[in-house]
């Protein structure tokens, strides 16, 4: 009895943010970005740095779609993340409460800190949302409305490139039963006005949403995108987002769950995702040095569960960071060294 005892309390702890050294040398850090909060459901998380700092932002409420869902936030300072706080909600000028969904933060090479969200009771009725700070994410301006027809990135960060240009990876859900899932892309020369999209030709037999877009050393954008047919799909424009070429399955499988990935500084392109067809489990960091071949890296998380809806950035200083949905519950955050080519 002593020793099942024992077995059971190492096996609690070893749960634990924090607890023992990672198990692969190339995870610098694992921890939970808050271990309590006023909120039992946690998704949808973001990540950026900005200031020298880390902010990272999520949905909590209740359960996902309820009215209570709000944006929440907490900044990391001095090693340690702050309290989570809520930075905005769906409270309408009726009274009425609506859920927040999806926030994603993003920081363009001239400009503040932004954060994007949407508010509705589904993604068949949501519009998109902008609050933007000037001091690494402690206070926020109003919320702003984004034009008719445009969402602002839908689950991924946006890209900035060379000449300027914001490209936003979006798409839609329609009111069709069963709805048509269609991704598009919204293209700025500043954040929040002279909006157009831009999509790929309509794939009828492919519903495909939450494009992430990496950018290659030639210009070529490669956008990879959440299915349900099984597998990571792609799209690819060579002319700065204007146009896009059809749709078509990669190697990676897809169990219709989000995925996120960067481009890295050495040019190989890194995406976390689950390697499965069918669970949110394993989560998944892949490598590759020409977006077609992909090599494993690591797993970050491969018991029973939900381990979903990854964000990535890779910082000043080399590193990677990654934060995901652990069981619906928290948002956890590793901290990856991805070496070199």
């Amino acid at each position: 009895m002593k020793r099942t005892l024992l077995v059971l309390t190492f096996a609690v702890a070893a749960q634990l943010p924090g607890q023992g050294a990672p198990r692969d040398p190339r995870v610098t850090l694992t921890e939970f970005v808050y271990n309590s909060a006023p909120f039992p459901s946690a998704h949808a998380s973001t990540i950026e740095e900005t200031g020298g700092s880390l902010v990272t932002a999520w949905f909590g409420g209740s359960a996902e779609g309820a009215p209570d869902v709000g944006i929440w936030l907490a900044r990391k300072v001095e090693g340690k993340w702050t309290v989570p706080v809520e930075v905005a909600n769906g409270l309408q000028p009726d009274g009425k409460q609506l859920p927040c969904w999806n926030p994603v933060l993003f920081k363009p090479k001239n400009g503040a800190l932004t954060l994007y969200y949407k508010v509705g009771a589904s993604p068949r009725e949501w519009w998109g949302e902008v609050r933007t700070s000037a001091d690494a994410g402690r206070t926020w301006s109003s919320a702003k409305r984004l034009p008719p027809g445009i969402l602002g990135p839908i689950k991924n960060k946006p890209v900035q490139l060379a000449n300027g240009t914001i490209v936003s990876p979006s798409s839609t859900e329609s009111a069709d039963t069963p709805p048509k899932w269609r991704v598009h892309f919204e293209i700025s020369g500043n954040l929040t006005g002279a909006w157009h999209a831009t999509a790929p030709p309509d794939a009828a037999d492919v519903n495909a949403i939450q494009p992430t877009i990496f950018v290659r050393a030639d210009g070529t954008l490669q956008a990879l995108l959440r299915t349900q047919s099984l597998k990571i799909f792609e799209t690819l424009s060579t002319d700065g987002g204007a146009n896009w070429s059809a749709l078509a399955p990669t190697e990676l499988p897809n169990p219709n769950a989000g995925i996120d990935g960067t481009m890295l500084r050495d040019g190989r392109e890194l995406l976390v995702f689950n390697r499965s067809e069918t669970e949110r489990t394993p989560l998944t960091v892949a490598v590759s040095a020409d977006g077609k071949t992909w090599q494993d890296l690591l797993v970050l998380e491969k018991d029973p569960g939900e381990y979903s809806y990854p964000a990535v950035i890779q910082t000043h200083d080399g590193l990677v960071h990654i934060t995901y949905t652990w069981k619906r519950r928290r948002i956890k955050h590793v901290v990856i060294d991805p070496g070199t080519r």
